[in-house]
């Protein structure tokens, strides 16, 4: 089979651009090209170039753009199936409603990864999710909480929706016995506003002023977007706030967007990931599949995913969380 994807797509730096490269390498079976990419762009984008010899990156969907709409759809109608990563803030229009368009001419069987699933979606959230999944022949969701989420809160059909929980690459095994001198804390990311970062920032003061010699890294570039509304401001305000709690010296940004062969050498000397985020509806974070993958012990605010049970998270035993206070 030849699959079509439709997603952002490295080079592109973000969560879900990764998780489509992962996806398509993951169900390409070389030498034969399997896995065709229609590349969401932002304005002003350009259309990038696979760096994986079995997927080619075969069109741009652009914002405002009916012609690349009706491209996209002649490309994924190529293909056997089409696999579509649902966002709203990566698709044209209001509430990312262009999408709807290139669904509505593709003929072949889709499957729609929904990425988010608001409980208090707005009225236009709501329309455009209920058509996403109107036009998808199977949904998947990565939780039970995002399956109930969407179960109560939109008019869908329930035998589409299917949960495949978040995958995650394999890397060498975390040593729970591992005892350094000074421990290391770990957050990984894109750097925005409502990761928490500052609450992690006072957590990790608190600790240091109890007499734990810990460093704390918090490794990853700014969000795209951030960046090009407000620049590094984001990024300073949490320089200077380390530097407010006198921990300046004890925590380290790594503004870089990490490869698997650096995040690999991070998590291997971790010794906890941080993930202090703010919402409450953050209904998957590859960031804590990989770090549960990894055996690497995770302290976490209780978004859903984080406090959601399972058999590989119950096994690892190494699941808590933090006040949000």
């Amino acid at each position: 089979m030849r699959f079509g994807f439709l997603s952002t797509y490295p080079p592109t730096r973000c969560g879900l651009a990764t998780f489509t490269r992962s996806l398509a390498v993951a169900m390409t079976d070389p030498p034969s090209e399997r896995s065709i990419v229609v590349q969401v762009l932002d304005p002003g984008e350009e259309m990038g170039f696979s760096a994986d010899a079995d997927v080619r990156i075969a069109s741009a969907l652009r914002p405002g753009d009916t012609a690349s709409q009706a491209e996209a759809a002649r490309v994924l109608n190529r293909c056997d199936a089409a696999i579509v990563q649902h966002e709203y803030g990566i698709y044209g229009g209001i509430d990312g409603d262009e999408v709807l368009a290139v669904l509505g001419s593709l003929h072949v069987p889709v499957i729609t990864v929904l990425h988010t699933v608001l409980a208090h979606p707005s009225p236009g959230q709501r329309r455009v999710l209920e058509h996403v999944v109107g036009r998808s022949t199977a949904v998947v969701v990565m939780t039970e909480h995002a399956r109930e989420t969407l179960l109560a809160h939109f008019r869908v059909d329930s035998a589409k929706v299917h949960v495949i929980p978040h995958g995650a690459a394999v890397l060498p095994g975390h040593s729970l016995h591992r005892r350094a001198a000074s421990p290391m804390i770990l957050t990984w990311g894109l750097i925005a506003p409502g990761k928490g970062l500052e609450r992690g920032l006072r957590a990790f003061a608190r600790l240091r002023g109890r007499g734990i010699p810990a460093r704390y890294v918090i490794a990853g570039q700014t969000h795209p977007k951030v960046l090009a509304h407000s620049g590094e401001a984001y990024r300073e305000s949490l320089v200077s706030l380390a530097r407010d709690l006198e921990v300046e010296a004890s925590v380290r940004f790594f503004n870089e967007y990490l490869s698997p062969q650096s995040l690999a050498g991070l998590l291997s000397a971790a010794d906890a990931v941080l993930l202090p985020y703010d919402s409450k509806e953050q209904a998957t974070s590859g960031v804590l599949a990989e770090a549960l993958a990894a055996g690497v012990p995770v302290v976490a605010t209780a978004f859903p995913h984080a406090v959601e049970p399972s058999p590989a998270r119950q096994a690892s035993r190494c699941r808590t969380t933090i006040s949000t206070r």
